[in-house]
């Protein structure tokens, strides 16, 4: 796909001129409490001096999440994260889009989780697609660095013809919609707004060598770092006056996000993609025939030039 990189550098090159032409009157950045509300345990976040990086904790009497204020249709959508140090054994970090501030039994979902491990083993970084309600569309990647020393960033395409996850600019997986057909393929998420969300909370009954692995307790709290968050995307407006769709849902080509360089992996992208697949891809979905004797239909779709 034509990565937002060189629509970012333009971006960037385009902000740096305005400011050597006005320094004085760039507005400051948007601080995390623009963006988002805390949902949950309010004294289980902290918030830098210069409101620009949140803190979540975990403890053993609670974690705590928080959401966008806005919901979107399509875009591109990207967070900075530090996860969880040391021994961080049954601990999930999420970072994902849902359409149900409630996750509720209809809900469209587009899922980041970050599974901790003991003291050396390296995370893991499970993504998954839920529509309608249904999930189980779980893929499983080892990361390639250390996700506690530093920040890095994790981003989401999501456009009527695909949804790429990306691990610093990497694309890990793309999950692919069937343009041939009208609607696309059923389990596609194209008509349903999201919210960004993340949280952090104790998953020791699966998260961690299946279960097996117990949070220490002794170790806590546990805390995920977050800062520079962004979204190109289209803002599904609230409130009864509001468009039903906006115009942006539609496919007009009007954002980089919608244009046909953001329809298919690029050269590089593509190579970066099966350097993933053959180096840390642990689990896919697509290749487990005792849950899917018949895999699920957008798994044929993988090799059409959409997806990798």
């Amino acid at each position: 796909m034509g990565s937002p990189r060189r629509y970012l550098a333009a971006l960037a090159a385009l902000l740096l001129s305005c400011s050597f032409r006005g320094a004085s009157a760039a507005p400051a950045p948007a601080s995390f409490g623009d963006n988002f509300e805390i949902t949950g345990a309010e004294d289980h976040v902290k918030t830098s001096a210069d409101g620009q990086t949140w803190y979540l904790y975990l403890d053993n009497k609670t974690g705590v999440g928080f959401q966008t204020k806005e919901r979107y249709l399509f875009g591109w959508f990207s967070m900075k994260l530090k996860l969880v140090g040391n021994d961080s054994a049954g601990v999930v970090t999420a970072y994902y889009m849902c359409s149900d501030v409630d996750a509720a039994p209809q809900r469209d979902e587009l899922d980041f989780e970050f599974l901790g491990n003991r003291t050396g083993q390296p995370y893991i970084i499970q993504t998954n697609v839920y529509h309608n309600g249904v999930g189980g569309r779980e893929m499983r990647h080892s990361l390639w660095f250390d996700p506690t020393a530093d920040f890095h960033t994790y981003a989401i395409l999501w456009n009527a013809k695909h949804i790429v996850f990306f691990v610093d600019k990497v694309p890990i997986r793309v999950y692919p919609n069937d343009a041939s057909k009208p609607g696309g393929n059923a389990f596609f998420p194209v008509a349903k707004p999201m919210y960004i969300f993340s949280s952090i909370w104790n998953a020791d009954d699966w998260a961690t060598r299946g279960g097996l692995e117990k949070t220490d307790w002794a170790k806590a709290p546990f805390v995920s770092s977050y800062r520079d968050f962004a979204a190109d995307a289209c803002a599904w407006p609230a409130g009864p006056g509001a468009p039903s769709p906006p115009a942006c849902a539609a496919a007009t080509g009007d954002s980089w996000w919608d244009q046909p360089p953001a329809w298919a992996l690029d050269e590089a992208q593509r190579l970066d993609n099966a350097w993933v697949a053959r180096n840390v891809l642990i689990y896919d979905y697509c290749d487990d025939r005792k849950r899917f004797p018949a895999p699920p239909e957008e798994c044929a779709l993988r090799g059409a030039g959409t997806a990798s």
